[in-house]
């Protein structure tokens, strides 16, 4: 990145162009064009110039030479001019005028706050299909002079540029596909739903990180806005209501939605958001960017079901009853538990004789550490003895010598009994008559 202060020398487009595509600075490769300079030009004997030029962070104030603008970029296709230091729509103008073929223009990061573009200036635009104005802070003005001299313009950025309202424009713009406004202050579906006044054609919406409260509007109304909208981004919105969600229904074509980080998810898991989110918008195929099953969705459909089922009639979602109609009443799912099993047995040790609870997928050796400090034992070791209480008279007790052998092998159940013996004397003393 390089940096320039207001003592050097005025950075111009075309000094820097001519810099960096200068035979020395760029290798010829695929794609680029070999130009010689234009008679009296200042600029080097000729340029390698490619149809996509990238200008990031040359400090680019002014335009300069028309005619060496127009000789050097009549092929070019694609100018990204961000982090530069242009703040004359003027000097703007006279760039993208000398470059016929313009179809991408990246404006970002420059400053043009304040700065308003004249309409009658407004036309070298017409060919420009995607404009990117992140973080310029120009006006709704500014915006709505590029819109309407720019009637093959699809795709328009517009985010960071601190917007806390929507100026309507006086005519709309039909051949808009793409809008992302991400990272402004928009929080009034009044001002949302201009855009579909404005951009009738609007297939993709993108209007996440905007403190949006609600998505408003009827099942009449919202289909005539968006009628051709297939892509909405609402992520890290305001949303806290289901009704929103529900509403994203009316947009009659609506097949993708993001939604991640509203209020509305924050008390649900992971997985349970998803199935909630999927149950309600059943025409959609893409959720957060994950491809929706048809497998999914029924699965989520079900969940919903399920998951309000045992709420009182007032609180249940409209998509409730829709679902119930689609399934019937379904059957609360069974509860399988995963946990360890666990039995009873009484433990003997001397006089002394306790209940125990024990997971029988612990080991011998995790039962002796259990059992000492449950008995409170002394140091030292101890003799385990198990005694099946149904075949005691036929086998009598079993030692459980080996320390890695699980509970549950021996077959331990409720009611057995194990015997606890020290190897050295303690105050525990056995009247068994296996006591060593």
């Amino acid at each position: 990145m390089e940096f320039f202060s207001d003592e050097e020398e005025e950075r111009t487009f075309v000094k820097v162009l001519s810099e960096k595509y200068s035979p020395e600075n760029f290798p010829y490769g695929q794609g680029v064009v070999v130009l010689p300079s234009p008679p009296g030009s200042p600029v080097k004997d000729r340029l390698f110039l490619p149809s996509i030029l990238v200008l990031n962070y040359c400090g680019i104030s002014k335009a300069g030479a028309r005619s060496d603008i127009a000789a050097f970029c009549a092929h070019v296709v694609e100018l990204d001019l961000a982090h530069n230091q242009l703040n004359d729509w003027a000097e703007i103008c006279t760039i993208v005028s000398n470059i016929p073929q313009l179809d991408f223009l990246n404006l970002s990061r420059n400053p043009l706050s304040g700065v308003q573009l004249e309409p009658s200036m407004a036309d070298v635009f017409s060919r420009v299909r995607q404009l990117v104005l992140i973080n310029t802070h120009v006006s709704w003005d500014t915006v709505h002079t590029l819109t309407q001299n720019t009637p093959e313009l699809e795709e328009l950025f517009l985010c960071l540029n601190g917007f806390d309202t929507v100026l309507e424009s006086p005519s709309s713009c039909p051949s808009l596909r793409l809008l992302q406004i991400t990272d402004n202050q928009l929080s009034a579906w009044a001002d949302v739903r201009k855009f579909g006044q404005m951009y009738p054609s609007l297939s993709t919406l993108v209007l996440a990180n905007n403190d949006l409260h609600s998505v408003g509007d009827t099942q009449e109304t919202l289909p005539q806005l968006f009628p051709n909208l297939r892509s909405i981004n609402l992520s890290n919105s305001g949303l806290s209501n289901w009704e929103d969600i529900a509403r994203l229904n009316f947009f009659p074509k609506l097949e993708e939605v993001k939604a991640m980080g509203i209020p509305l998810l924050q008390p649900y898991t992971t997985q349970d958001r998803r199935n909630l989110l999927l149950a309600q918008l059943p025409s959609i195929l893409i959720l957060n960017g994950g491809i929706v099953t048809d497998g999914e969705r029924e699965d989520a459909e079900r969940f919903l079901i399920r998951y309000y089922q045992e709420n009182p009639e007032m609180e249940l979602p409209q998509r409730y009853h829709s679902l119930v109609a689609k399934y019937g009443p379904l059957a609360p799912l069974a509860e399988v538990d995963l946990s360890p099993p666990c039995t009873v047995v009484d433990v003997r040790c001397g006089d002394r004789l306790e209940a125990v609870s024990l997971s029988l997928e612990q080991t011998v050796g995790d039962l002796k550490k259990h059992l000492k400090a449950l008995l409170q034992l002394p140091n030292g070791g101890i003799r385990l003895f198990y005694i099946n209480r149904e075949m005691i008279h036929v086998v009598g007790p079993e030692e459980m010598r080996c320390g890695s052998r699980a509970l549950h092998s021996y077959r331990i159940r409720d009611g057995d009994e194990i015997q606890v013996l020290p190897r050295v004397k303690s105050r525990c003393s056995s009247s068994s008559n296996h006591s060593e």
